[in-house]
C-alpha cells in the first residue's frame, strides 16, 4: 500500500518505502512479444471480451471477482497458465469452481482461450497482471480453494534465482490466501528448483506436504514434454493449508 493509503496499480508491480518512495521490485517473470498467430487471433476475437479481465479493471478498489464470473463460487487460481493445456482440462472437471488463470504472455492467453473453449470450461477467466500483486490485493485471506503453479519459470542461472516465484515471502502469502485444508499443487522439471520449493514450503509453518506422485489429472503440457525431451525429471509437490 502506498503512503497515501491507496493500492499501487498492478502494472508494473511496485512497492513503496515508508516515506512514499517507489521501489521497483524483482519480478518472477518477463513479458514477451504480443504477436498472435492466426489461430490465436481467432480465439482472442471470439472469447476475450467474455473471458479476459482487463488489466485496468483490477486496479479499481471496487473490483469483485463475482462481477466477472457472474456468480459467487469457490476460487481456484493458476499462476502461469502458459498456453492453457492444463487449464482447460482441469477447469472442465471442476464446474462448481471459478478458475482464475494468471498469465502475462498475451499469445499464451489467446491460445488458452481456444483450449478453454474446446474443453467447455466457460467458468475460467484470464488476467495478465502480476500474480503476487493479485494475491496480495484482490484475494481475501482464506479466499482460495486451490492454487496451481505448474512449471514456473526456473530462472536457471544462479544470479537469477532471486527472480523465482516460490520463495519464503510468497509461500507465506500463498498460505495466508489458501483456505484451511486447501491445496497448493506445484510441478517443475528443474531439480534444483524442486529442492528449493521443498525447502521453502517445508519451512512455512502454515503448510504441510511434500513431493508426491505425478498428479494424474494434470495433462502433459508442452513445458513438461520439453523438460522430458531434455532429460530432466518432473517433480510434483502438494502442500495443504493447515
Amino acid at each position: 500500500m502506498a503512503a497515501d493509503g491507496t493500492t499501487p496499480p498492478a502494472r508494473p508491480h511496485h512497492r513503496f518505502t515508508e516515506d512514499g518512495r517507489r521501489i521497483r521490485e524483482v519480478l518472477s517473470y518477463s513479458r514477451r512479444g504480443n504477436r498472435f498467430t492466426p489461430a490465436q487471433q481467432e480465439a482472442w476475437d471470439a472469447h476475450h471480451e467474455a473471458w479476459v479481465i482487463p488489466d485496468e479493471a483490477v486496479d479499481s478498489e471496487e473490483f469483485r471477482f463475482a462481477d466477472w464470473f457472474g456468480r459467487e463460487a469457490p476460487l481456484i487460481v493458476e499462476i502461469g497458465s502458459g498456453v492453457g493445456e492444463a487449464t482447460g482440462v482441469l477447469a472442465a472437471a471442476r464446474p462448481a469452481y471459478d478458475v482464475l488463470a494468471l498469465e502475462v504472455w498475451r499469445p499464451g492467453v489467446a491460445s488458452s482461450l481456444g483450449e478453454v473453449a474446446r474443453a467447455g470450461a466457460a467458468h475460467v477467466r484470464f488476467c495478465s497482471v502480476d500474480a503476487v500483486w493479485m494475491l496480495e490485493t484482490r484475494v481475501a485471506p482464506g479466499g482460495l480453494a486451490e492454487l496451481w503453479t505448474f512449471f514456473p519459470d526456473p530462472w536457471p542461472k544462479h544470479r537469477h534465482h532471486k527472480r523465482r516465484l516460490v520463495n519464503a515471502r510468497f509461500a507465506a502469502l500463498a498460505a495466508m490466501r489458501l483456505a484451511p485444508g486447501a491445496r497448493w499443487r506445484l510441478a517443475t522439471d528443474w531439480s534444483d528448483y524442486a529442492e528449493q520449493m521443498r525447502a521453502v514450503l517445508d519451512a512455512e509453518p502454515s503448510l504441510t506436504g511434500g513431493v508426491v506422485p505425478r498428479w494424474d489429472e494434470r495433462p502433459v503440457t508442452k513445458f513438461e514434454r520439453k523438460g522430458l525431451a531434455a532429460g530432466r525429471s518432473i517433480t510434483d509437490l502438494c502442500y495443504t493449508r493447515v
